[in-house]
């Protein structure tokens, strides 16, 4: 007799987490009060998404038990928007407060790294360009056949008579550049989409596209005017927000830390080990 072995149910994993026991020290953590926090975790599955929502409630109690143990009384704060904390958003952020102790960044350190990432601190290359936009849509084959016959012809004209270029914006373009002879003014990465910009970024100022460049809008014949490029920020000018950024990663660090610290002691049931990496602070 030949066994048949069935395929596990994908649903059996999710179902048997939903009706797992979740507690922290002993205070048990409903299915309901899960069930209502997945919906503020994103995640490939429904079961990350209940594992990441069981993680976070029972991270929650855990640091509010922590806060009554040591007899920390709640001071709500009201924010700029005039949205006043709860008892509980205020023992969160007080114990937070109280046992987590980052330094803030000095010069040096600020300066260690810009140094190391002297790119993030560029401004950006900005481009100024013209072009002109036979509208046509890739899916209307007779539409774009004709749009791109027209677009070689302008082409073939323009590398004779490049003067003509403004006023072929002008009679040809369906953007509404073509007013100014199809001047887009300046532009920096992200601006237009991917096509165009691979394409104008291969230019040199006084160049023209060789071949038209699709794009969703249609067929493009891209003109650089000018490029400026783009330069690193002085130290001085940004050594604030590094310290800023610095100061804040070292706190969020510091901060997962302790919780983890805080778990590894817990009593849990029904919830993966917080690690560092697991930690969301509230």
């Amino acid at each position: 007799m030949t066994t048949v072995y069935k395929a596990e149910d994908p649903a059996l994993p999710f179902r048997a987490a939903q009706s797992a026991k979740v507690s922290v020290n002993g205070v048990s953590i409903p299915a309901a009060a899960i069930s209502r926090e997945v919906q503020h975790h994103t995640a490939a599955t429904p079961l990350q998404a209940w594992k990441e929502a069981t993680r976070s409630l029972a991270l929650r109690e855990l640091i509010l038990q922590e806060a009554r143990r040591l007899e920390i009384e709640p001071e709500p704060e009201t924010d700029e928007e005039g949205r006043r904390e709860t008892d509980d958003e205020a023992l969160i952020r007080q114990l937070i407060e109280r046992e987590v102790k980052t330094p803030t960044a000095d010069t040096e350190s600020c300066r260690r790294y810009y140094e190391c990432n002297r790119a993030r601190f560029r401004s950006p290359d900005i481009f100024e360009a013209a072009h002109i936009l036979i509208a046509a849509h890739q899916n209307d084959v007779e539409a774009f056949v004709a749009a791109r016959t027209l677009a070689d012809q302008l082409i073939e004209i323009l590398s004779v008579r490049p003067e003509l270029f403004g006023q072929f914006a002008e009679t040809y373009s369906t953007c509404t550049s073509a007013k100014t002879g199809g001047n887009l003014g300046q532009i920096s990465r992200g601006d237009t989409t991917p096509g165009f910009e691979a394409a104008l970024f291969k230019l040199v100022p006084g160049e023209m596209t060789r071949e038209p460049v699709a794009t969703p809008y249609g067929l493009h014949i891209i003109r650089l005017d000018r490029r400026i490029e783009g330069g690193v920020f002085p130290f001085e000018m940004v050594e604030e927000r590094i310290a800023a950024y610095l100061s804040e990663r070292s706190r969020r660090q510091a901060t997962a830390q302790y919780l983890a610290c805080l778990a590894a002691t817990a009593e849990l049931e029904g919830v993966d080990f917080l690690t560092p990496t697991d930690v969301r602070v509230y």
